[in-house]
């Protein structure tokens, strides 16, 4: 738990509406950008249930409500990204994607950049195929 005085990365970005806009904004670039193409086919065609996934995820992992894990359980991210095959192309694409969400949200560049580099921690962390 964070003290009183210290704003949690969830709070920083605009609590709840801007999580949602940043996870909107995040799959409109996957949805339309050729560039985004593998990481899109690994997708369903209605990103309905991803989207809903990814906020939830997001809100825990920013230090918000903990939607996914009440709903889930813990993330185990690496284990439920195992039945696709992700190498650093799709890595790639995919923080191509949030970058560019992040971009269109009005962020402090210290935060933007902080955030930044959490996901592309994570989504390195989420490589399973040998080049």
């Amino acid at each position: 738990m964070n003290p009183p005085d210290v704003m949690t990365p969830y709070q920083l970005v605009g609590g709840e509406s801007a999580v949602r806009e940043l996870v909107e904004r995040f799959y409109g670039y996957m949805d339309v950008m050729p560039e985004a193409q593998d990481i899109r086919a690994m997708h369903p065609a209605d990103l309905a249930g991803s989207k809903d996934k990814l906020f939830k995820f997001l809100s825990g992992w920013l230090g918000g409500p903990d939607l996914f894990q009440e709903e889930f359980g813990h993330p185990r991210l690496r284990m439920r990204h195992f039945p696709f095959s992700i190498g650093t192309k799709e890595r790639d694409q995919w923080l191509l994607c949030m970058y560019k969400a992040l971009d269109d949200m009005p962020l402090d560049p210290a935060l933007r950049e902080s955030l930044a580099r959490a996901f592309a921690q994570t989504a390195t962390h989420m490589i399973n195929r040998g080049e």
